[in-house]
């Protein structure tokens, strides 16, 4: 997420109420987590195990719950609860705006889109050139859509990235303020869910094809021209490659990535990263022929037992 304009280290310290390391002016453009920081983005980090990570990352500026050595060229703020100040920050600069409207004033809408009845947009959002929305769709604050997309009813996109921290007294949310992001010539299928980033965008590339009933979560990455199935679950962070192609109830764990032109056979379970150009099933996911093979001689151990008594 990127801040309207540059501001201050001593500015954004002010708004946190936080102590910091670094020059008054040192300067902060924008806040993001650790997997898609840039130079001038605040990333925050609230445990040891990952404090090399964060001080050592592309950020410039370490939202920490302990003072440490600041590496040279970077900035901290220290927090008692950095996970609460990175709230803080998303609450100032992205706070919730109130819908005043089915399709919000602030919308812009390309030439020749169709939106159907019972379809909500939300603020800021942009839409293409010859689109097709239909019925019941929800288009959240912030979402881009590029040309000739078709999005099929009850579909959501942008809701909030599925994000909690374990307190003592429950689960506090990670707020959301990014996008979801649509290229040009994408179709989905009806009731699927998109969820936004926590700070930067979900992003489906142009060409890709999406079945009903398919949940993407937040942050995820999807290629060019890829084919989802029904019933298919991504989690957060994910990333697909070009022209993948995901079978029906496909479950796709967090912070992974498919290579270009994988296959992912029906009920597949992916725990971890897969290799471009090749064919998968079964959980864990493996190349298909070796799994077959492996049923194929489990269901020869009854016989093999057989002949063992």
């Amino acid at each position: 997420m990127k801040f309207p304009q540059e501001y201050s280290l001593k500015q954004i310290a002010t708004i946190l109420n936080c102590e910091y390391v670094g020059d008054d002016d040192f300067p902060i453009l924008g806040m993001n987590e650790i997997h898609v920081v840039n130079p001038g983005d605040i990333v925050f980090v609230d445990h040891p195990k990952y404090y090399d990570k964060a001080l050592n990352s592309l950020a410039t500026v370490v939202l920490i719950n302990k003072e440490v050595d600041c590496p040279e060229g970077k900035a901290l703020l220290i927090s008692d609860d950095p996970f609460r100040d990175f709230n803080t920050l998303t609450n100032f600069f992205k706070p919730f705006e109130k819908a005043v409207a089915n399709i919000a004033p602030s919308a812009k809408i390309g030439e020749g889109t169709v939106i159907q009845p019972g379809v909500f947009i939300g603020n800021n959002v942009t839409i293409g050139k010859n689109c097709y929305i239909h019925s019941n769709v929800s288009i959240y604050d912030h979402c881009i859509i590029g040309d000739n997309v078709t999005i099929h009813a009850g579909t959501v996109l942008g809701a909030d990235a599925f994000y909690y921290k374990k307190r003592p007294e429950g689960f506090d949310k990670l707020l959301s303020g990014g996008r979801v992001v649509i290229e040009d010539n994408v179709d989905l299928g009806a009731l699927c869910t998109i969820d936004r980033g926590v700070t930067g965008d979900t992003l489906i590339k142009k060409g890709t094809k999406i079945d009903n009933q398919v949940h993407i979560g937040h942050d995820t990455f999807i290629g060019e021209k890829c084919l989802i199935a029904s019933q298919v679950g991504i989690a957060g962070c994910v990333i697909i490659e070009d022209e993948v192609t995901i079978w029906g109830q496909v479950g796709l764990a967090s912070a992974i990535t498919i290579g270009t032109k994988a296959v992912l056979l029906a009920q597949s379970g992916v725990s971890k990263s897969l290799d471009a150009n090749k064919t998968y099933f079964g959980y864990p996911a493996e190349e298909a022929r070796k799994k077959y093979k492996e049923l194929a001689s489990i269901r020869q151990i009854p016989t093999i037992i057989e002949k063992l008594g």
